[in-house]
């Protein structure tokens, strides 16, 4: 696949998911749901708040869709424009730990990185590639991508509330022509709410376990997995497994957990 369909297939994706979420917020509006009795009472404070969390939901989706999943550069690279602050943040590997490298890109890879091939980029801590959002969940967004579907979630359970406020079965073709868009929207809620609960799940628990899906998924397939003692040699108990992914600033050398040369936060 080339790289000009890889764009132009990002860019499809995004259109609809932009359509898909203001779509489904315009049905609920034009609707008899509890949205549109409280609008039409000048109660504007709720419709307002679902509105935000939609708009929040998708700036988080572009974010996450858009940024640097991690992707792993050259030594010569990462140092350039960097000063001297971002260069002592830079993970230091142990000196007795040889990088292998990319069959790919032939560049170093860290450990847990994994070769993208629809994004032709190694990753580092590569969890997996979201056709969703056209990007890989890697180190850098793999925090946002579980607030996005977070927010997600949040904003499709309320218009999961609000779409069925409004719907009132009725056997006859008028009922079905003035409440299709909204019947179809409750089925696309009702679909993306289960997905995103799944995949919220899912990876809550990864996180916890310190984990990720394509290690879960390829544990037996994964040399520095297959060969350790420990089922997990990354696990460093729930509380700081999330400290770690949630408020870590900087990038981890994941080679010194390994080999239990450092158990401080790196």
């Amino acid at each position: 696949m080339g790289q000009g369909a890889v764009r132009g297939g990002g860019y499809l994706v995004r259109v609809a998911h932009t359509g898909i979420s203001w779509g489904v917020a315009l049905a609920l509006f034009l609707h008899r749901t509890d949205l549109r009795k409280q609008e039409e009472h000048g109660e504007l404070l709720q419709p307002l708040i679902f509105v935000l969390l939609v708009l929040c939901s998708v700036l988080l989706y572009f974010v996450v869709s858009l940024m640097d999943p991690g992707f792993v550069e050259s030594d010569e690279e990462e140092k350039v424009g960097m000063n001297e602050e971002q260069r002592v943040m830079m993970p230091q590997f142990p000196s007795n730990v040889w990088l292998r490298r990319c069959g790919y890109c032939m560049l170093k890879q860290p450990m847990r990185a994994k070769h993208c091939q629809l994004c032709r980029h190694c990753v580092r801590r590569y969890d997996h590639h979201c056709p969703w959002i056209e990007n890989c969940v890697g180190e850098r967004n793999h925090p946002l991508f579980i607030v996005y579907l977070a927010v997600q979630l949040v904003v499709l359970l309320w218009a999961f509330h609000v779409a069925w406020s409004g719907l009132y079965v009725e056997q006859s073709w008028e009922w079905l022509q003035h409440n299709i868009f909204l019947l179809l929207s409750f089925v696309v809620i009702a679909i993306f709410t289960i997905v995103v609960m799944l995949l919220l799940v899912s990876h809550l628990y990864l996180v916890s376990c310190n984990t990720t899906t394509w290690e879960f998924m390829s544990h037996h397939r994964i040399s520095y997995l297959r060969h350790c003692e420990s089922d997990n040699p990354f696990d460093q108990g729930v509380i700081l497994n999330l400290w770690r992914f949630f408020c870590a600033c900087r990038l981890v050398t994941w080679e010194k957990i390994y080999f239990q040369e450092d158990r401080d936060p790196v």
